[in-house]
């Protein structure tokens, strides 16, 4: 009778662990088949290095450390030592941070109007798809929905840009890109020829059509990108300097969702509260020879 009995209580305890297992197992379970795949979730960040880093490949979704307090702080930007004519170009911005969205002359914070390139990898670094087609890889960006090129095939960059001659190219936004590997993990980006309009930083730091931008990714392993960035332009800066590393980590269903600026929403709440409100009335004098901080 006895042994029965303990059998019955071993038997029982069994039970009892294997349901408190299963227990706990089954509310991820249960949210991960009840989430939606049409959904992007910023916090639902992959765990773990998902194994080696494949080579010579960055394609797919990542979420960027502006999508979650959960990805990795990289290192801050340096601060830029700038030219007379970078100080100059400076001290007519007036960045949103101290003069507000009715003193700021941003021309995203004002007109919608693109970030621009390299702000647009340091400032709401949120989540970007990478795609590898045969000459050149895709960066699809969430914030702002823009997408970047990069030849792969060999060419040079551009050395005319901004010219008034036949054979000299526009300014652009994205500015012209070329990449190369290094190595299996380590690819190499170099951008030039971009848009004067655009800023480096959201305090306004300036930089020139020839500016060299150039940026490294670094498959860490299957589920973690680095991304680290160079900027030099003689004519706005005294020398080179950091922009910053940042961490991306792979998303788990490897969507994203649409982040946009659009126009009639800024304008309408510049018009009902930011206008209205006015500049900031302690908002210190544009400082010279700005330029650092972190980019985001």
């Amino acid at each position: 009778m006895r042994k029965a009995f303990v059998g019955a209580m071993v038997a029982l305890v069994a039970v009892l662990v294997f349901s408190s297992m299963a227990a706990a197992q089954a509310p991820q379970s249960q949210a991960n088949q009840a989430r939606s795949p049409w959904i992007y979730y910023p916090k639902d960040t992959i765990v773990g290095n998902g194994g080696p880093a494949p080579k010579r490949d960055l394609s797919g979704t990542w979420a960027g450390p502006g999508s979650t307090d959960a990805i990795p702080t990289g290192a801050p930007a340096e601060k830029a030592s700038l030219t007379p004519l970078g100080q100059q170009v400076m001290s007519q911005r007036k960045p949103i941070g101290r003069f507000g969205p009715a003193g700021t002359n941003d021309p995203t914070a004002r007109y919608c109007d693109p970030l621009g390139f390299p702000l647009n990898a340091v400032y709401q670094s949120r989540a970007l798809s990478v795609a590898t087609m045969p000459n050149r890889v895709v960066f699809l960006l969430q914030f702002g929905g823009f997408w970047r090129e990069v030849w792969t095939d060999g060419r040079a960059l551009p050395t005319k840009v901004g010219g008034y001659d036949k054979d000299s190219l526009d300014p652009t936004y994205m500015g012209y890109s070329v990449g190369h590997w290094e190595d299996d993990y380590n690819f190499v980006v170099d951008t030039t020829g971009l848009d004067e309009r655009t800023w480096v930083m959201r305090d306004g730091t300036p930089h020139s059509v020839n500016a060299h931008v150039q940026e490294r990714y670094t498959r860490v392993d299957h589920n973690t990108m680095k991304v680290s960035l160079t900027i030099d332009d003689p004519k706005m800066y005294t020398k080179p300097f950091s922009l910053g590393t940042y961490y991306y980590r792979w998303i788990p269903n490897q969507k994203i969702n649409e982040w946009l600026c659009v126009p009639s929403e800024t304008l309408k709440y510049l018009q009902e509260q930011g206008d209205p409100a006015g500049s900031y009335p302690d908002a210190a004098p544009q400082r010279l020879g700005g330029g650092g901080g972190r980019g985001r």
